[in-house]
């Protein structure tokens, strides 16, 4: 193995686990090997998930930091900051309505109806909450003491007090040297470790997909496949088709060149379903095989893994026409479009963690009426859903790094 390419070892470490897991399946639950294996495999999985945790939160702080002060210029910070924003807004948009329009044509929920799935909407108690109610915890959540943000992990909280403390480094000129000298120091020291966990990243990444496909039950995907393949070929349709695209309009970058240098960060976003957990090694991909400037890197990316969420919206607003239908609702235009914005909101509150879209969908049902219980129905089939679409989400982030860079270097030069 030591004489393989990284990317090569992750590929097949993921289709060894993959092969591992499937095989493993049919035996019982109680049987030694399946529990001893199972034990394994979360044993390896979780320490390899655990180490980049341990250094995302030092990196994602100093990689803002640093990046926001060394851009300076008060005109390139707005334009950074424009061309972010306006990007993960067109992308999240395009999928929202890839997602609706999917599930208008397709029609997922027709021959299915809820009392199939009544016992699971019982046994499920959904918490009710309100936009303005959303609005308000979003907010709590965003300001707060920034030490107990970062012992807690609260990556929103990160992200907002890196930001403004990147700003007054700016406004302070070149009062602060030694400080910001710390930050790049502690990016530079982040780094290097994040390129010892990727020593492991083969064997965690394969125990990962081994538990995933061991412990599936294929017997509800049946049920549900219509809606599962409509929602995988849209979200694949995106971060295939669309993202590709757009990369290529804007900078020219061919989709083969992308895949090639984003592999690791792709698989890693799979097996783990966490755009927290792999942003470390979407920031390694970003600035060493793509060769993204640091200081754009370490904002577009961390801001990216926190609002983008593009797989997260085209699921919710699929899955909410897809309970609309199981329901016999026919949503209206107007309801679609509160769909939409709802959406949107709630993808960007969404936490980079494994179903999180979960935590948010239950306000997307509400926005027009539906059963927030239905969300029982998703459930089970959430987890494997997530690997698609969280790696959708870590692809939006790196295209919008080399998207961002691809303009302010435009507007250098012009």
């Amino acid at each position: 193995m030591t004489k393989l390419t990284l990317n090569l070892q992750i590929l097949i470490a993921a289709v060894l686990g993959i092969a591992g897991g499937w095989a493993m399946h049919g035996l019982p639950a109680h049987s030694e090997t399946l529990m001893w294996s199972l034990y394994a495999t979360n044993l390896v999985g979780t320490l390899f998930i655990d180490l980049l945790k341990m250094v995302m939160i030092p990196l994602v702080f100093c990689a803002i930091v640093t990046g926001i002060a060394n851009l300076r210029q008060h005109s390139q910070i707005n334009l950074v900051w424009k061309t972010t924003l306006l990007f993960f807004a067109t992308t999240t948009i395009i999928a929202v309505v890839i997602g609706i329009s999917a599930s208008q044509i397709f029609k997922p929920g027709e021959g299915l109806h809820l009392a199939m799935f009544a016992d699971a909407m019982q046994q499920f108690e959904s918490r009710q909450m309100t936009l303005p109610e959303f609005f308000t915890q979003f907010l709590h959540g965003i300001f707060m003491n920034p030490f107990k943000a970062l012992a807690d992990g609260n990556i929103l909280a990160i992200v907002a007090y890196a930001l403004l403390l990147g700003i007054a480094l700016v406004m302070a000129s070149d009062r602060y040297p030694q400080l910001l000298g710390l930050f790049e120091e502690g990016m530079r020291l982040s780094m290097q470790m994040i390129g010892w966990i990727m020593r492991l990243a083969p064997f965690g990444i394969g125990a990962l997909l081994f538990k995933l496909v061991a412990t599936q039950d294929l017997s509800l995907f049946t049920t549900l496949a219509k809606f599962m393949l409509v929602v995988t070929g849209t979200t694949l349709l995106h971060g295939l088709v669309v993202l590709p695209a757009l990369l290529f309009l804007i900078t020219r970058k061919r989709p083969w060149w992308f895949l090639r240098n984003a592999k690791e960060a792709l698989i890693t976003a799979f097996a783990t379903s966490s755009s927290n957990a792999t942003m470390p090694v979407t920031m390694r991909c970003a600035t060493q095989n793509m060769q993204v400037k640091p200081e754009i890197a370490g904002f577009v990316v961390p801001l990216g893994a926190t609002v983008n969420m593009d797989g997260t919206a085209l699921y919710e607003a699929a899955a909410a026409l897809f309970v609309a239908q199981l329901a016999g609702i026919d949503l209206s235009l107007g309801q679609q479009l509160v769909v939409c914005f709802t959406t949107m909101i709630a993808a960007m509150g969404a936490p980079g963690i494994p179903s999180a879209g979960m935590v948010t969908m239950v306000m997307v049902l509400q926005s027009v009426g539906l059963p927030a219980e239905a969300i029982a129905i998703l459930l089970p089939i959430d987890r494997l859903l997530d690997t698609v679409r969280t790696a959708v989400n870590v692809e939006g982030d790196m295209i919008g790094s080399l998207v961002v860079q691809h303009v302010t270097e435009s507007h250098s030069s012009s």
